[in-house]
């Protein structure tokens, strides 16, 4: 069972890299994920950069040296809210080329940027095969809201990309998110606020959650966006209860739109996301803390999880339920759940009766105790207050202040 923290290594400075994953650690993620931006790594065709916020080989190693996974998104196109979804602009002036279908131009760009990352990971010994932490890679990004709009040129598009990517010898699983025909082996995976439900299109494939929606981005002169932790920790643990495996949050570190690489229209240069960690990289609380809370309760039935051959499902009211994991060496999970929006309600499990809170669910190691419910935070809450930064020298005139920032 794999948490995975997002985190986006241009939206931080090198400098903030180790503690963000420090404290995704310390939150209880197994993995970190990221999207490769392809407009910033090859920002004139053939000549590319990897300095800097950008130094991708940097930040995969310190993910290493952690001791965590990594899940590379290459994309290319990662729209990301990031500006042109991450295609470089000269790649509009290609003569012939339609974006993102089955046109000759566009895929001997894409294949040509994509090789060039699964090599430069593959040369630094980055694969997990290689003792390295990527242990999957992403391929396209949400094509399937598209797909249709192509016709059969889509179609054959999905299929071209799937066998450039599986092509180029990884050696790793490949994802598409949002793909319902994702071909052969590589894994159609969900992305949306709850995932609980989704089932990837081939019974040989794991139930993934690219992007585990925490929050939002903001826009000039709009509401900046809150999920409570209460029902982000209750759509993480159905997804799980229901048969999931992996579950990345979009985003664990939202960090800050440098530059002009904030996208869309109005989008504003913070990238804060009403993350677990916020923009400057300190801990949102309580959402950090109830989430590793989870995080620990879940690592608690893991063995059970991943040893059952079969969940059993209990209906336990009409809108109570309970899943159980029977592991080997009579190990016992489960996972009772309230989705009743507005009562509480008292069941009957195992011989034991529980009171569940409203659109909650209980998570019960041993079948018997109940060591964490979704709508009952006990972490701390923290409240940040902003106050207006002093000019250096006090007061300044406009010739003064010109002088003083040398413009």
């Amino acid at each position: 069972m794999l948490n995975s923290a997002g985190i986006h290594y241009p939206r931080a400075t090198p400098e903030m890299w180790p503690d963000l994953i420090a404290k995704s650690i310390e939150g209880g993620a197994d993995v970190v994920q990221t999207y490769v931006f392809w407009d910033r790594h090859e920002p004139v065709r053939g000549q590319y950069y990897f300095e800097g916020r950008f130094d991708i080989v940097k930040f995969v190693k310190l993910v290493r040296d952690a001791g965590l996974y990594l899940h590379l998104r290459i994309g290319p196109y990662v729209c990301a809210e990031w500006n042109f979804g991450g295609f470089p602009v000269w790649l509009r002036d290609i003569p012939g080329i339609i974006f993102r279908t089955d046109n000759e131009p566009f895929k001997a760009e894409m294949e040509r940027f994509v090789k060039k990352i699964v090599d430069l990971m593959r040369e630094e010994m980055l694969f997990s095969w290689q003792g390295g932490p990527i242990i999957m890679l992403q391929i396209e990004n949400e094509y399937g809201n598209i797909e249709s709009s192509f016709g059969q040129g889509g179609k054959n598009y999905v299929k071209w990309a799937a066998g450039m990517a599986l092509g180029l010898g990884a050696g790793v699983p490949w994802v598409m998110c949002r793909q319902a025909d994702a071909p052969g082996s590589v894994i159609n995976a969900c992305n949306g606020y709850y995932c609980d439900g989704f089932r990837p299109n081939s019974g040989n494939k794991p139930s993934l959650w690219t992007e585990d929606w925490d929050g939002w981005y903001a826009s000039w002169g709009g509401r900046l966006p809150h999920r409570p932790v209460e029902d982000l920790a209750f759509a993480v643990a159905r997804f799980f209860q229901r048969g999931g495996s992996f579950q990345n949050y979009y985003m664990y570190f939202g960090g800050t739109n440098f530059g002009r690489t904030s996208g869309g229209p109005f989008y504003i240069t913070s990238y804060d996301y009403d993350a677990p960690i916020d923009e400057f990289g300190l801990k949102s609380q309580p959402k950090w803390g109830h989430l590793k809370d989870l995080h620990g309760a879940i690592k608690l039935c893991e063995r059970a999880l991943v040893s059952s051959d079969s969940v059993h499902y209990l209906k336990l009211g009409p809108l109570q339920e309970a899943h159980i994991y029977n592991g080997t060496e009579g190990m016992c999970s489960a996972f009772v759940a309230n989705v009743d929006q507005h009562r509480s309600a008292t069941v009957h499990f195992l011989g034991k009766a529980y009171t569940i809170p409203p659109w909650s669910v209980s998570i019960l190691p041993d079948c018997r105790n109940i060591v964490f419910n979704t709508a009952k935070v006990v972490a701390q809450t923290s409240i940040k207050s902003t106050e207006p930064s002093q000019m250096p020298y006090g007061a300044m005139t406009l010739s003064q202040s010109r002088a003083y920032w040398n413009i």
